[in-house]
């Protein structure tokens, strides 16, 4: 059993989320894909993050029309800070040890993963599928072992999908009332504006 893990705040979820779960478990052969809403992530101080429910509601009718990702709430329904190493230990329990766990994020995410929570038992208990984000570098294999041994050997590195979105431009574009179709999907655009999100 191979299982994709795509977790993030979806605030909101936009295309490029979308792209990167699908070529992911295309290009892995995933069996299942899992896109896991945040509840109260620690890294995520800078600004007040959309209530759960909604960001929940986003990303269900972003996948309405795609049987191949499923939403887990797993973290939303968890009490306290959300940490990686705490999904990861639950997916372990829900899908069996002997299932691979692909864990997707970004190039940028890949470099800052020595800062997080317990990073060692990270990379015991996954492998991580880093996607390329525009405008920062892919991080060197070298300099990661350098600071996290036993990384080099647990990454695997997508060259697509190539989309430089990014959900706090989507919320200053909504904010400031400008379209934002062609960024997420067209119920999420619709379900933004009928809720009047990220308006000032």
């Amino acid at each position: 059993m191979k299982v994709g893990v795509l977790g993030g705040t979806f605030d909101p979820v936009h295309r490029g989320h979308i792209a990167m779960a699908e070529e992911a478990k295309a290009s892995l052969g995933l069996d299942e894909m899992l896109l896991i809403p945040a509840g109260h992530p620690m890294s995520k101080t800078t600004y007040r993050i959309t209530p759960a429910q909604h960001r929940l509601a986003m990303l269900r009718l972003a996948v309405a029309d795609k049987p191949h990702l499923k939403v887990s709430t797993m973290e939303l329904e968890r009490p306290g800070p959300t940490y990686t190493l705490d999904t990861l230990i639950e997916l372990k329990k829900q899908y069996g040890d002997k299932a691979g766990i692909y864990f997707i994020l970004g190039w940028d995410s890949l470099a800052q993963l020595p800062e997080w929570h317990e990073p060692g038992r990270i990379i015991e208990m996954c492998y991580l599928v880093a996607a390329p984000r525009p405008g920062f570098p892919s991080p060197g294999r070298e300099d990661m072992e350098k600071k996290l041994p036993g990384i080099s050997g647990k990454v695997i590195f997508m060259d697509k999908p190539q989309m430089d979105i990014s959900a706090s431009s989507i919320r200053e574009m909504a904010a400031g009332g400008k379209a934002i179709d062609k960024l997420v999907p067209g119920p999420v655009a619709e379900y933004i504006k009928k809720n009047k999100l990220y308006t000032k």
